[in-house]
């Protein structure tokens, strides 16, 4: 591993962040919010995800721990596995009710015409979502860097999952300041946490690489990704309010999965 990955795994973060724009450009253009194309969407990113850390992540994480002799590996995967969830979970508990960014909005609201919030109700629902992307940036960069060949999957799914975010970040900043400049712009800082989250995590780790602390890792993402399908993305497919299209759309998302890993 070299240059070449840590760009590669720099560059769809990077991507996967960004998408919290299309999120804030659908609230600021569309007419109306498309619950079925999102129900689905958020549904099939929670598919991959899911299918991606029972199937490659966790095993891959045990054949490493395997490798490095630990006494006990399938416990110090399910450790690691519950601990990526812990993490997620702390970080959640942290934000503020008010800036839960779980919270589904439309982009009819977009258009009702009341600024009377505050501005600072704005900006804390930019930093409680900058927040939460935090892990997830960790998550998608080391995916990236350690399993090339699952890596545009799982960055694809991060991406449709932060496009809800997108919207969710611009609308309160668009009420606070009736700006749609300035709702896009923390729109867009919220979403480079999770770059900034990849890199902290990729400087925190590189010195203690070892097929012991690969394979925790790994478990631990595969945690942090379960955690973030079934409390976020298939709770907000639901609340869209398309529940066969959210289904379909998880079970496509596995299949799609499956399919990609058999012809690698």
């Amino acid at each position: 591993m070299g240059s070449s990955s840590f760009l590669f795994a720099l560059i769809l973060t990077l991507l996967a962040g960004l998408s919290t724009g299309i999120g804030s450009a659908l609230a600021f253009f569309a007419k109306r919010t498309n619950t079925k194309f999102l129900s689905t969407a958020l549904g099939l990113s929670a598919g991959v995800m899911v299918y991606v850390s029972f199937m490659e992540l966790l095993p891959q994480a045990l054949r490493l721990l395997l490798e490095s002799d630990s006494a006990f590996p399938k416990a110090c995967v399910v450790a690691a596995f519950f601990g990526g969830i812990a993490f997620i979970f702390l970080i959640d508990m942290l934000i503020p009710e008010a800036g839960n960014p779980h919270e589904v909005h439309m982009v009819e609201e977009m258009h009702r015409t009341d600024h009377r919030q505050l501005k600072q109700i704005g900006i804390l629902m930019a930093l409680a979502i900058g927040i939460h992307n935090f892990p997830e940036g960790i998550a998608t960069f080391t995916s990236a860097y350690l399993s090339p060949d699952i890596a545009i999957p799982i960055a694809i799914a991060i991406a449709i999952h932060n496009i809800p975010e997108g919207i969710a970040v611009s609308i309160p900043i668009f009420y606070a300041t009736g700006n749609r400049k300035k709702a896009f712009w923390y729109s867009f800082l919220s979403g480079m946490a999770e770059p900034v989250g990849g890199l902290i995590g990729y400087l925190l780790l590189m010195p203690f690489l070892s097929p012991l602390s690969l394979g925790l890792v790994m478990a631990g993402v595969a945690g942090i990704m379960v955690f973030v399908s079934v409390d976020e993305l298939i709770p907000a497919a639901e609340r869209y309010g398309e529940h066969h299209y959210a289904i379909s759309g998880f079970i496509g998302g596995m299949a799609v999965m499956a399919l990609s890993l058999l012809l690698l």
